[in-house]
């Protein structure tokens, strides 16, 4: 461990470090990636395909950049849990390109143009609370068509990717290492075979690692590095340390010298914080620093009119009762107060001592605060002309409203490759200077996402930049002016989705950093709403978008909102907007609110509204009021500027109202079975201090409960899984034979008990028996982060809400319908919806125009693989089409044009002789209104009806 600046904070981290869960060792994930393959081999359901339904357009957040500098219109784009994309025509398209690999959670991307070697750094580079881990770093040498881990499996998160231009053996990449934990596969590594073997060159401690690495253009071996020494917890991020520095190489990264020295100019000790390099020549060197040392108190500022927060802490009941009523009360309104707080009321709570002065203080000094209060010097610039000897501030100013408290998820800085004094600066928004640094300017636009990350300038056009940010891609070719939008891919990162009712119903979803949208579950993902105007999902609320609910009864009357709780009763069809979280009552400790603080509209009553903070509060009214119905259901919290000590799920009983059920973040899951008269905690034998991440109360019995916990924040990814029968009293462990990765979300099928559907941080996976055993279920999928599950009882369709992919569909009838009996046929087809015949079928107005091409899914269980072909029959039993089919043991679905041949058409002419019977424009000849048979030529016994009407 490195040394700290104090005893008390030394102690602290001991502690820390003793009482935290052990991280999952490298050996024990890639053991788990070959048990998921092995799963994925042998699943019944590997042929049941997910459909991608969207949304695109608020896209998901870009970490990397890699731009042809020849072809500036092709490119690649890292997405932080959405994986590698590719595009040659200028961002009008994207193909993804990593979705064999075991992760698509990038960190950095370097392209070998000339030889065509793609290199990947997993495990995004922002330590943000959704940044996932990775495997290490992959190469493909064929465009991304297959990729070779070449190791570094331990270090999770990857910096920076440096290639020597002239060298495609040698390589060079900053390791930022583990986030929640401590490990020694971190700092600088270098490689002079192309990946076969690894040297570690530069190793600071095991909480140090290096975020940014630059080379000098024209000259490999001069190479800077940022290191960054940070702690994140799940109630804590402490992103500065002594640690952090700016180090430098002349030998191409196989030896370093700090820089960031004493008498450099350049800031050391425990406030350094994360750092972004851009260098411009041998002399000419950039840095910008997230500086958490305090800023100092400003002189002569002239006295506020107003009251502050600061102002009640030391204020006596004498000075607080002289206060003139109006000034009170402009703070009172401004800064949140429940109109039952106003100066008259207040004042007569401190004359009896029901509160004091302090209180009002502490009424705002909730669980976030300390998150946005920090006086910290946020950004600054730094410049040096001698190579890094020196450097220079080249600022006055603070840069106010860049980024403050949350350095640690920007800190990118690029220099114009024709001119040094042009340098552009990443944040919230994006800034670029025409003088060196000395003064700043947006060239964030209505189009433009706020929070930015990656950016390239054309060395041949240094007005055409390409920027990456937390709503995907943006273009310009006149340096920030004009941008245009490449929102093309589905990556978006949900946290919760949800559905209604309607006819087609709508999926919602709360979305990281892109607000939450709502669009039906049929829409389609083209451009054609480029032509006509309107996108088919709409945003319906900004900030980091939470979970959903919505009333059944009225699906315009819509709860939903963003990070901390700030939750909203919406009128979809009015557009009013409700604020309804919580208030503590003036004198209380604060309530917590988690970041993804859940809801629950009763399945009772839907007017009766359930929501979590360190304690549950029900609403009685469609949250216009609220009352605590529980103490504190968590371990009480700790000391830190991450929310924490909160309920992190809730769930209610179908079979009784107020039979409840809570987790919390710090490991703990209580019961109530009279409406929070009273609570049991029930989690005693679990694992301690995990995130507990769903808690299921079952909807086939009563007394069944599930549990899913989560050591994501341990950087522990084993997957807990419990089921009890006796409202939590004792537990069953259910999740050993999952693939190891943290689990999310636990649901259960509606219509089938036995049916158990699971989401992770790598994955889906379904069980036929009630968790003894699991299947991997991933056809058309990724191995990407499943936050979310929704099963529509209604239309048996079952939704993942990714964090990285957007959502995916696929219908789950057979699924639900499986059975012994059915698992013991050698074949079984699946009823087959009757399906209304369309004179668009095959035809087109036009024919430069594609035709549109009726299809029908046949849902075919096969207890072996076996070849054969499915009939297609008349009434007469006359074979009418022929399909060639390779069944495989398990779920196999088949798509049917609904066409027939010509053989068939001259027997259906003779069964129906008043039915013309003709070709459609592209040719094809569609089955004719009436009753068909579908059989399997193997197995002639097994027959379904096919209804055309």
């Amino acid at each position: 461990m490195k040394t700290r600046l104090s005893l008390v904070t030394l102690l602290f981290t001991f502690l820390t470090i003793q009482a935290q869960q052990p991280s999952t060792s490298a050996d024990a994930i890639s053991r788990g990636f070959e048990q998921r393959k092995q799963l994925e081999q042998n699943s019944l359901v590997k042929n049941v395909p997910f459909k991608n339904i969207g949304p695109s357009v608020m896209s998901g957040r870009v970490v990397d950049l890699d731009v042809n500098p020849n072809k500036p219109s092709e490119f690649y784009v890292g997405y932080a849990s959405g994986g590698l994309w590719y595009t040659e025509n200028n961002g009008t398209t994207f193909t993804p390109i990593m979705d064999n690999a075991e992760t698509i959670n990038v960190g950095d991307i370097a392209v070998d143009w000339k030889n065509n070697i793609i290199w990947v750094g997993t495990g995004e580079n922002n330590s943000s609370r959704s940044s996932y881990a990775g495997v290490g770093v992959y190469k493909s040498t064929d465009k991304g068509k297959t990729w070779t881990n070449m190791g570094l499996k331990d270090s999770h998160h990857i910096g920076r990717i440096l290639l020597n231009p002239d060298n495609p053996e040698e390589v060079v990449v900053g390791v930022t290492g583990h986030l929640y934990s401590t490990n020694t596969e971190r700092g600088i590594y270098r490689t002079t075979d192309g990946g076969k073997s690894w040297k570690q060159t530069l190793f600071i401690n095991d909480e140090t690692g290096i975020i940014d690495l630059a080379a000098t253009p024209g000259n490999f071996k001069t190479m800077y590095a940022a290191a960054w020494d940070k702690d994140r917890k799940a109630w804590n991020f402490a992103g500065s340390g002594p640690g952090s520095a700016v180090y430098k190489s002349t030998d191409a990264g196989n030896t370093w010298t700090k820089i960031s020295i004493e008498g450099s100019g350049l800031p050391t000790g425990e406030g350094v914080g994360r750092i972004g390099l851009a260098v411009f020549n041998e002399n000419t060197v950039y840095l910008i620093h997230d500086s958490q040392f305090r800023r100092a108190k400003e002189k002569d500022e002239k006295a506020s009119t107003g009251l502050s927060k600061d102002d009640f802490k030391k204020m006596t009941k004498e000075e607080f009762l002289s206060l003139d009523d109006k000034k009170l009360n402009v703070f009172l309104k401004k800064n949140g107060f429940q109109e039952k707080y106003r100066a008259e009321n207040i004042k007569q709570m401190v004359r009896s001592g029901t509160v004091v002065p302090v209180d009002l203080a502490n009424y705002l000094e909730d669980a976030n605060s300390l998150l946005f209060d920090t006086p910290v010097v946020g950004a600054e610039v730094y410049r040096s002309d001698d190579g890094g000897k020196s450097w220079k501030k080249t600022h006055k100013d603070y840069l106010d409203d860049l980024f403050y408290s949350y350095g640690y998820y920007f800190a990118q800085i690029r220099v114009s490759p024709k001119n040094k004094d042009h340098i552009y600066i990443a944040g919230v928004p994006i800034l670029k200077s025409k003088d060196g640094g000395k003064t700043f300017e947006s060239i964030n636009k209505e189009n433009v996402h706020a929070d930015h990350h990656a950016l390239w300038i054309d060395p041949n056009n240094p007005e055409h930049l390409i920027n990456g940010n937390d709503g995907g891609v943006n273009i310009t070719y006149d340096d920030g002016e004009n941008w245009i939008k490449a929102n093309q891919p589905n990556v978006g990162q949900f946290y919760a989705i949800n559905i209604d009712f309607e006819k087609p119903y709508n999926v919602y979803g709360g979305l990281q950093d892109n607000g939450v949208w709502v669009g039906p579950h049929n829409a389609e993902e083209n451009s054609y709403w480029h032509q006509s105007g309107q996108y088919p999902w709409r945003s319906i609320m900004g900030g980091d978008g939470m979970q959903v609910q919505v009333d059944h009864r009225n699906s315009n009357v819509v709860y939903t909102g963003f990070q901390f709780g700030n939750y909203y009763r919406l009128n979809l069809d009015t557009k009013k907007r409700t604020y309804i979280q919580p208030k503590h009552e003036l004198g209380e400790s604060p309530y917590r609110f988690n970041w993804q603080t859940p809801i629950l509209l009763s399945s009772h009553n839907q007017d009766i509204l359930y929501l979590g903070g360190n304690k549950l509060m029900r609403s009685m009214d469609q949250g216009d009021n609220w009352t605590a119905i529980s103490g504190d259901l968590t371990t009480g919290g700790k000391k830190g500027n991450v929310a924490y000590g909160t309920i992190a799920t809730i769930a209610e009983s179908p079979f009784q109202f107020g039979l409840l059920y809570t987790g919390s973040d710090d490991g703990l899951v209580y019961v109530s079975k009279n409406s929070g008269g009273d609570w049991t905690k029930i989690s005693n034998s679990f694992s301690k201090d995990l995130w507990v991440s769903r808690v299921i109360a079952s909807s086939h019995k009563k007394e069944r409960v599930y549990v899913a916990l989560n050591g994501y924040r341990w950087d522990d990814f084993t997957p807990y899984l419990y089921v009890s029968e006796d409202y939590g009293a004792n537990w069953k462990e259910i999740g050993k034979t999952i693939p190891m990765s943290p689990i999310n979300v636990i649901k259960e099928d509606p219509k089938n008990e036995n049916v158990l559907y699971v989401g992770t941080d790598n994955g889906a996976y379904v069980s036929f028996d009630r968790g003894e055993s699991w299947q991997a279920f991933q056809s058309n999928l990724p191995n990407v982060a499943i936050h979310d599950l929704v099963v529509h009882p209604r239309e048996n369709d079952l939704l993942l809400g990714t964090h990285g992919r957007s959502i995916y569909l696929a219908n789950i009838a057979p699924l639900q319908q499986l059975n012994e009996k059915i698992l013991a046929k050698d074949v079984h087809f699946f009823t087959i919806e009757s399906i209304k015949k369309s004179p668009q079928w095959g035809n087109t107005w036009s024919k430069w125009l594609e035709p549109y091409e009726p299809s029908v899914t046949l849902k075919i269980y096969s207890s072996k693989a076996v070849k054969s072909n499915v009939l297609i029959t008349s009434p007469e039993e006359k074979v009418v089409q022929t399909i060639p089919v390779s069944l495989e043991k398990g779920l196999n679905y088949i798509d049917y044009d609904l066409s027939i041949t010509e053989k068939g058409k001259s027997y259906l002419e003779k069964e129906f002789p008043d039915d013309e019977i003709t070709k459609s424009k592209n040719d094809v000849i569609y089955l004719p209104v009436g009753n068909y048979k579908v059989q399997l030529e193997a197995n002639k016994s097994e027959v379904i009806n096919l209804e055309i009407k």
